[in-house]
């Protein structure tokens, strides 16, 4: 890889940063700048503060001397967006890592925006709480970095996204001043909810350094289904059965068969074999359904009836069902809420769309999406949430020019296809020099006069 080193236009920047913070809070080798290439971009120097102060006076300091920045955690979500025009100062924001705030009586914690979600996760885990925030990458992404790109999970069917449970947040403004917004209570009437301006804000808004959230009870017992079709209208149309029925589904999830064939590679070349084997449970060229149910055993034992009794109605379609208990289920879900990060781990270089819509306009829209791709010889990948929410993976067999070009008229076909059926599109993960031919924020966004 190639990449661009920017200019240091301010004289011994990095000396000055280690006057204004110390020098064992800088670094400006090469080799260590290119590990936060921003789409083959480096910058200038990293900065490393290990409090919110010092990011104060990080901030300061570049305003004053009129340099980008660009915020970021362990870069899990680094390359979403357009390539910058200039690239300063990395600010890497793992050194506010500490969980300073839990109260298991009252369901709430703050935690610093470097923290890593895993070790947010495991003193929640103690408590039986819980964040539902299973987003691609959870495993290495910071706090901070899963709010300010704004990615979901499956788990926003029954929980919501982040803004229905991020209740404060303290941040650093593009002037340098530290502020609050919300606070340790659930219920808080005072002022503006200015906090929930910082989910999917990239950074562009502020530099978060600590956020504060509602947790969850986590249930007693979960159950996974997967219902298997023939054509995604089928899985599409169970799924509204389940809506209208009194069951309350975690999270309902369409997998494309490539999708599933993903998930079976990855489960075959991992380096441990799975307590229990996805291997041979699915039928080929089929379209998954998964649905998971949370709540006590007997809850769960319900669910598992009332889906038994939808799936042999007359009016279902399917072709299998299948049962997990929660044992067999977690590797399932896993490879669901990872989706992403296996679709480019399988493909680098993939095209991937999140596109949003209402529930009721999924079905015509994959078809369109699924043409597209045909029409163009790509294959594709899906997956589809009940809520609207769907991402679509263009898979090109090559990586070359020719390639490269076909991507890029198809990539502006859907978001033509999306405009025309009032549909939300962006192309959050891409290559690189995709972006010299597309805009990931659609044809209509406006950059920002500077």
């Amino acid at each position: 890889m190639d990449f661009l080193f920017m200019p240091n236009l301010s004289p011994n920047l990095a000396a000055r940063l280690e006057s204004a913070i110390g020098s064992s809070h800088v670094a400006a080798d090469p080799t260590v700048c290119s590990q936060y290439a921003v789409d083959e971009i480096v910058p200038s120097v990293v900065a490393k503060p290990s409090f919110a102060e010092q990011v104060a006076e990080i901030v300061r300091f570049a305003a004053l001397e009129r340099l980008t920045l660009i915020a970021c955690g362990h870069r899990t979500k680094l390359q979403i967006g357009m390539p910058p025009s200039r690239y300063d100062i990395a600010l890497d924001m793992t050194g506010l890592n500490q969980i300073a705030h839990y109260d298991p009586g009252d369901l709430t914690v703050s935690a610093d925006a470097g923290a890593n979600f895993n070790d947010l996760a495991a003193p929640l885990y103690k408590q039986k709480q819980f964040l539902p925030l299973s987003v691609p990458f959870y495993f290495e992404s910071t706090i901070g970095g899963i709010i300010a790109s704004g990615v979901d999970s499956s788990l926003r069917h029954s929980y919501g996204t982040a803004r229905d449970f991020l209740i404060g947040a303290e941040f650093v403004d593009g002037t340098g001043r530290l502020c609050k917004s919300g606070g340790r209570v659930v219920k808080n009437v005072t002022g503006y909810d200015l906090h929930k301006l910082l989910i999917g804000s990239f950074g562009t808004l502020a530099v978060i350094t600590r956020l504060n959230f509602r947790t969850f009870p986590a249930a007693p017992s979960s159950r996974a289904f997967v219902i298997s079709f023939h054509a995604h209208d089928d899985a599409l149309a169970f799924n509204n059965l389940v809506e209208c029925s009194p069951l309350r589904p975690a999270s309902i999830d369409l997998l494309s068969p490539q999708l599933m064939q993903l998930f079976l590679e990855a489960e075959k070349n991992a380096p441990e074999p799975p307590a229990a084997p996805l291997q041979g449970k699915f039928l080929a060229d089929s379209w998954h359904l998964c649905v998971s149910v949370e709540g006590t055993p007997e809850v769960c034992e319900r669910a598992s009836r009332e889906l038994h009794r939808l799936a042999t109605s007359p009016e279902t379609k399917h072709a299998q069902l299948i049962i997990f208990d929660e044992s067999e289920g977690a590797d399932l879900w896993h490879y669901v809420g990872q989706s992403i990060p296996l679709v480019l781990e399988a493909s680098p270089s993939a095209a991937i769309f999140k596109i949003s819509t209402l529930p009721a306009r999924l079905a015509p829209l994959l078809r369109e999406l699924r043409a597209l791709a045909g029409q163009a010889s790509f294959p594709h990948a899906i997956l589809a949430r009940a809520c609207g929410v769907l991402y679509f993976a263009l898979l090109p067999p090559a990586d070359t020019t020719s390639s490269l070009y076909r991507l890029a008229e198809v990539a502006t076909a859907v978001f033509s296809l999306c405009s025309a059926e009032n549909a939300s599109a962006t192309l959050p993960w891409c290559p690189t020099q995709l972006k010299c031919h597309v805009n990931i924020w659609g044809p209509d966004f406006g950059a920002p006069v500077s």
